[in-house]
Parts: C-alpha cells; sequence; structure tokens
C-alpha cells in the first residue's frame, strides 16, 4: 500500500495502516473526553491537540514517510562511455576486429580500446543531437609516481561507476570497455544495483583473453633480511608457470653492484608453482642489493616479471653460547673446541661431571646462570646427557631454560646420550620443548655393531641446517659419503608440529622411519634435537669443515629472529621478515632495565615511519612473566622500506633503529586472464547487455532505441532520520510539563 500528500510518499503495510487508524480513532476520543471533564478547557484543549499530534507523529513514522525530491534535468540525455586504463590493459592478448583488421591482428587492450574509440562505431551517437556522449577514463595509474605507488595501484570498477553516477543525473546510457580484472575497492555487481535502481542500462564490451598468457613469473622471492658474512644465506623463491611444458632453464642470482652471480639448473613443470631456493654466500658487511632472474622462455609473452631485486645485509655477529653436559664425551669436545676457536662465538661451558664435580678451566664457568641478567645474554643452550635432580639441573634451572627459548627467542640444542638423563626432562617444562616421544623402556639406548647412516628428507634436502656444500648439487654426495653412528636414542616418532629433517637410514617402526634430526618452533624460539651423538666423526679427513659448519649454522639459524635488532636496553624481532603489502608484521621486544635484567614495569614505545614518510606510534602489550617480552602488531600498506624505531620509553638514547622491506608485489599484473565473467554479472543486473567487438553497430542502434532517462529522484526516509526522534521527544517533553503546569498529574 503506498500514497503520497505533496512530496511525502507513505509505504505502510495493510496491517500497520489499519492499526495507525484505530489508534488515532482511540486517541481522537480520550483528547475530546479530557477536554469536556477539563476545569479549564482551553488550556486542556491546547495539551489535548498537542498529545494528538505526538500520536499523529508516532503513527505517520509507522507507515515509513519518506521525502521525495524530483530533479529535472537542464540538460540533453548522456552517454557515457567508460574504458579501462590500469595497467592489467598493457597485456597483449586483444584481437581486433575483422572491420578494423582483416587479419585480426592481437594487440595489447589498451591499444585495443583506443582503436575500437577512434573507430567509426560510435560516429552515430556523437553525431545524435539528443545525446551528449563523452568518454571517461578509470583506474589510470599516477603519473611520474615512484615504484611504490605504482605497486598499489589496482582496478577499482566499483569507484569508477559510483563516482559517474554522482556526478551526472541525466544518464540514457553506460557503455563501458574493460578486462573486468577488479582488484581493490567494493565488488563492482554493487555499482550495477545503484544503476538498476536508476534504470540506467549497462552495456560492457570485454577485451582480452579469457585464457592467460605463456609466461613464467617470479612471484615471490622470500630473503632474510641479513646474513653472517662469509656463511652461505639461503634465498627461497616461487616461479608461477602458465606454459603448457615444462621449462628447464637457469635461475641466475646476481650482485647488482660487484657483478658477482650463482646459478642453478631448475626444472619448472608446466601450469604450476615451482617452489626452490639458492644459496648465496655474503662476503661484505653492508647492504646489498641482489637481482634474481630466470631467461625468456620460447613462447613466453611476458618477460619484465622474469626478474625481481632484493636487498639484504651482511653482518660480523658474535654469538653466546651456553653447554651444559656431564661426561666429557666426544661430540662435546669437538663442538666445545670448534666453538671456543671461532671469533664469532663467545662460549661458556658447564660440566657437571657426576664423580670429578664441576669442569673448570679457559671457557668455563662453575654454577648455572641464576639471575635472569645472566641468562638472557645467551643466543643458543646446547643440553647434552643432562637431567634434573643431584648432579644435574633443578626444576627452576629447567623453567628458566623454557622461559629463555619462548620468551628471548634462543634456541636449545638437545644432544642425547647413553646414561639417558634427558628422560628425566620429561615431566619438567623442557619435557615439553624436546619435539620427539622416546621409549622409556630403553633408556640406555640402541646400539649397532655397523654403522648406520642418516636419510635427508624432503624438508631437510632444502634446509640451510643440512647445506653441508657451497652448492645444493654438491650436498647430496657430501651427505653419502658422511662416516655413520653406532648408538643413537630410543626415538618412537616425532612430535605433531614438528619437522623432520633426516632420518635413521637402517631402522623404521610402526610409524615409519626413526626420525634423527628434528626441529620445532616453541614461542619465539627454536628447538633442535640430534638423535645421536656421533656428529663428530664426520671430521674424519676432513677437520672442522662439516662438523662444524653444521653446528655452526644450527646456532646461527636459532640466533637469526633474536639478533634482527639489538641495543643495551631492547631486543626487537619481526614476522614475517619480508612482508607483502597488505600482511600483518607481528613484533616481538626484550626490554631490560639499567642493570640488564629483564623489565618489570614500563612502557615500549615503536615509532613507525612508512615508504611515505608518514610516523604513527604504538605501545607494544607486556606479555606475562618476568622475562620482559613485549609484542604488536601493525599492517603494511605498502612496499618499500618501513623504518622502524623502539625505546623503553621515551629514553631513545638506548633505543634502537631498524628497517623492515616490504616486497614490492604489483597488485595489478599483466598476462592474466580477462574476466568477461564480472561484466556479465553487471549488465545483467543493471539490465543491459554483454557485447563482442564485432557485435557494436547492434550496440549503437540498441541505445539509440532507449527511452529518456526518468527525472532523478531522492528521497530522505524521515521514519528513521534522527531529527525525527528529537522532535518527537521534545514535543513529549512539552506535553508532559505542561501536564504539571495545568495541575494534571
Amino acid at each position: 500500500m503506498n500514497f503520497s500528500i505533496l512530496n511525502l510518499t507513505f509505504s505502510p503495510t495493510p496491517t500497520t495502516f489499519w492499526i495507525g487508524v484505530v489508534a488515532l480513532l482511540a486517541i481522537s476520543y480520550l483528547c475530546v473526553l479530557a477536554i469536556r471533564r477539563a476545569s479549564r478547557p482551553k488550556r486542556t484543549g491546547a495539551l489535548e491537540l498537542l498529545r494528538f499530534l505526538c500520536a499523529l507523529i508516532a503513527v505517520l513514522m509507522l507507515w515509513q514517510p519518506e521525502w521525495r525530491v524530483i530533479t529535472e534535468p537542464d540538460s540533453k540525455p548522456e552517454i557515457a562511455i567508460l574504458y579501462d586504463a590500469s595497467l592489467s590493459t598493457t597485456t597483449a592478448d586483444a584481437i581486433l576486429p575483422s572491420s578494423l583488421s582483416a587479419n585480426q591482428e592481437v594487440v595489447t587492450r589498451q591499444e585495443w580500446m583506443e582503436k575500437i574509440l577512434a573507430s567509426h562505431y560510435f560516429e552515430p551517437l556523437k553525431k545524435d543531437e539528443t545525446n551528449r556522449v563523452f568518454e571517461q577514463p578509470f583506474s589510470a595509474p599516477p603519473k611520474d609516481a615512484d615504484p611504490a605507488t605504482l605497486a598499489l595501484a589496482g582496478t577499482d570498477i566499483f569507484t569508477a561507476v559510483d563516482k559517474l553516477l554522482e556526478e551526472h543525473n541525466n544518464l540514457r546510457a553506460v557503455v563501458m570497455l574493460s578486462d573486468g580484472d577488479w582488484n581493490i575497492g567494493q565488488q563492482p555487481v554493487a555499482a550495477a544495483q545503484k544503476m538498476r535502481r536508476r534504470n540506467i542500462p549497462l552495456f560492457a564490451i570485454p577485451t582480452g583473453s579469457d585464457n592467460r598468457l605463456p609466461d613464467l613469473d617470479i612471484s615471490h622471492v622470500t630473503a632474510p633480511t641479513y646474513g653472517i658474512v662469509g656463511e652461505n644465506v639461503q634465498i627461497p623463491f616461487t616461479i608461477v608457470s602458465s606454459l603448457d611444458r615444462d621449462i628447464r632453464t637457469l635461475i641466475r642470482l646476481r650482485d647488482t653492484k660487484s657483478g658477482k652471480e650463482r646459478t642453478k639448473n631448475i626444472t619448472i613443470p608446466a601450469g604450476e608453482d615451482y617452489h626452490d631456493s639458492i644459496l648465496w654466500r655474503l662476503n661484505i658487511e653492508g647492504s646489498s642489493t641482489l637481482e634474481i632472474s630466470i631467461p625468456v622462455a620460447n613462447g613466453e609473452r611476458v618477460a619484465k616479471n622474469n626478474n625481481r631485486k632484493f636487498t639484504i645485509a651482511g653482518r660480523k655477529e658474535s654469538l653466546n653460547v651456553l653447554v651444559v653436559e656431564t661426561l666429557p664425551r666426544w661430540e662435546y669436545r669437538f663442538i666445545r673446541n670448534a666453538l671456543y676457536r671461532d671469533p664469532g662465538v663467545k662460549l661458556d661451558c658447564l660440566l657437571l661431571h657426576p664423580s670429578v664435580g664441576v669442569g673448570d678451566g679457559p671457557g668455563y664457568i662453575q654454577n648455572f646462570p641464576e639471575k635472569l641478567e645472566d641468562l638472557q645474554k645467551y643466543d643458543v643452550i646446547f643440553l647434552g646427557d643432562v637431567g634434573i635432580g643431584e648432579g644435574g639441573l633443578s626444576m627452576e634451572q629447567a623453567e628458566l631454560l623454557k622461559g629463555l627459548v619462548e620468551k628471548q627467542a634462543s634456541g636449545i640444542v638437545f644432544i642425547p646420550g647413553a646414561q639417558g638423563n634427558q628422560f628425566s626432562l620429561a615431566n619438567t617444562p623442557l619435557g615439553d620443548l624436546i619435539p620427539v616421544i622416546l621409549d622409556t623402556k630403553k633408556k640406555e639406548g640402541i646400539s649397532d655393531a655397523t654403522p648406520s647412516k642418516l636419510n635427508l628428507t624432503s624438508d631437510g634436502k632444502g634446509s640451510l641446517l643440512t647445506m653441508l656444500g657451497d652448492t645444493e648439487e654438491d650436498n647430496p654426495v657430501i651427505w653419502k659419503s658422511l662416516p655413520g653412528f653406532y648408538w643413537h636414542a630410543p626415538i618412537i616418532k616425532a612430535k605433531g608440529g614438528s619437522d623432520v629433517l633426516a632420518v635413521h637410514a637402517n631402522r623404521s617402526n610402526q610409524f615409519g622411519r626413526i626420525p634423527m634430526l628434528v626441529t620445532r618452533t616453541a614461542g619465539n624460539g627454536k628447538v633442535l634435537y640430534l638423535g645421536h651423538d656421533s656428529a663428530w666423526r664426520w671430521r674424519r679427513g676432513v677437520e672442522d669443515l662439516y662438523h662444524y659448519r653444521f653446528w655452526g649454522q644450527v646456532a646461527r639459524w636459532m640466533s637469526y629472529q633474536r639478533n634482527m635488532a639489538a641495543g643495551e636496553r631492547i631486543r626487537l624481532y619481526f614476522t614475517p621478515d619480508r612482508p607483502k603489502p597488505g600482511d600483518s608484521v607481528t613484533l616481538n621486544a626484550n626490554a631490560f632495565d639499567q642493570y640488564g635484567a629483564p623489565l618489570q614495569g614500563g612502557d615500549v614505545l615503536v615509532d613507525i615511519t612508512s615508504p611515505d614518510g608518514k610516523t604513527r606510534r604504538i605501545s607494544l602489550d607486556k606479555a606475562e612473566g618476568a622475562w620482559g617480552s613485549y609484542s604488536g602488531r601493525f599492517k603494511i600498506a605498502q612496499p618499500g622500506a618501513w623504518k622502524i624505531a623502539a625505546a623503553v620509553g621515551e629514553d631513545t638514547t638506548h633505543g634502537i633503529k631498524t628497517t623492515l622491506l616490504a616486497q614490492g608485489s604489483e597488485i595489478e599484473k599483466t598476462g592474466m586472464p580477462a574476466r568477461a565473467d564480472v561484466l556479465e554479472e553487471m549488465t545483467r543486473v543493471a539490465k543491459g547487455r554483454l557485447m563482442t567487438g564485432e557485435k557494436i553497430s547492434s550496440l549503437i542502434k540498441e541505445i539509440q532505441a532507449l527511452p529518456d532517462p526518468k527525472p532523478m529522484e531522492t528521497r530522505t526516509p524521515l521514519w528513521s532520520h534522527w531529527l525525527t526522534a528529537a522532535a518527537l521527544i521534545l514535543l513529549l517533553a512539552i506535553f508532559w510539563t505542561g501536564r504539571k503546569l495545568n495541575g494534571t498529574f
């Protein structure tokens, strides 16, 4: 039921209409009755009139009134030709109509639209004096913009149509030339719904191929932010292939300044994502710009995405390592000697010998560090055949070690022994960190008369921890040549959430091969478990080459996050360390007081400066416990260098500064297939049609046959407007006050 009074339009349901009528009749009767009984009929009459007015407003609001304004157009009906100017239109996969190119030449989508607009097709519309025809581009990237800004440029079809509807109130029709590949803004169909409400049909002409062009795209490079000078770093990458055949090619990693490069042979499967990594050795301190690239394959149509550049920093780093052991077995001796000779490592050893007492000499400490400020300095803890109880660790010390790993991002290495002391850790806080399940019936371990070797898993073959060669090609040969072990821990299986890098070559159980080299994350830190104590045998004939390379890589892998940015009073690390626009970055900080102890009270403030120079401050939230741990999050809005400055309170003199590099992953990509389905849905909703380039002539005739656009009508819903509620409350207040003054209670 709809009816209008002047510019007011009411839309009650039959039920609400008759409820309103009955309510008004009842109120009228009560008002007349009150006036007849009143001793002051004039005053009472005014009050009852006010009462009736309040009831009338309430009833009218129940009928959902809207204030209608009709705007008569003062210009000719308009026909808008919207054309896509985004970066995706540079894709060369559009076929010209036969009327424009006899051999149907393949051009870019942008060139296709330019030729269509410059052709004779739209001349009849432009010459027709009853219409005004105009062309308008949308989603054009800003001119002379920096790469970071261009990477954020995308296609926003909704905003283009919405803005057109706001600026023009006499549209007869809209013609859209686009590939339909929208990636920012609201869904385009929402704009089509607005066109339908205003009876403006949409005619869309898609451009481009529905299938992706043959292409190889280096889509992601997740390099670490820094590496240790003289050591290998692993550069993972992803290549997306849309070719219909496997490609055997060469990936090249090159220093743009020095020209030094490294190559690797790879095979990219047809039509799949290919994940791999390449090693790079850092030889100098400071920042280096590297470029990773692949040659253009035969038949590949897009060449500009075959390379990517990124920055990595080289550091000379000093690690603090604590080794805790009972008996000075061979593995302990060689780990201690190698670490002690390494100028980049500060080593402390705690030897809890069950017979002769605590070890003494250079590099030894006499007691377990009990104070948090003494323990928190260690980046990596090697825990040998040590348990809980007399001659081992206490429960409090086990709790401290767990807190050091989880809250301070340190690493812990478990190397079990034949005494089986580590079994006593099962019911302690450290038991949660051990990444494997042990067989309690065989605490002494399992011995073999013949040596056994380790077999790398698929995860192990791609891990930096197991990279003992200078190249990926050398590594499998080296592992096959390593001497084996005669004893191993009684491992049943790895715990959930762990990564198995190597398994026993000869032994298995109901769960498969026995896991021997296992890693996992624990809180902010890392854990590694080696199921045998014979890595020292890898020294045979080569000295420390493989033995210490392995343990050195383990130590630096474990301390990577912890040493991202470290100062006197604060240590800051973040994940992911190579974010993309749209990612949320988690900041973790460990703060200390002036004496080096974990901060118990105070704020950690972080100033974040985006690549465009805008700075904002966030305060990190303090975690529970006594480790001075803080955390917070922020979102990456654009690629480039994000500068981060962290400090305890306002004490910037002891704060730290670091740079977070966001990868410049472009929102708008070339070579992607056109999305005619998006345009088809829009035309269906807006009561238009989807046309091909060959049928534009029939489109012109259809547009010319359209009726003139109706006057633009806007409606303001009064029943839900705040002014209506305010007016009703004011009238009720006046009515109630008048009743009191009139002596009516």
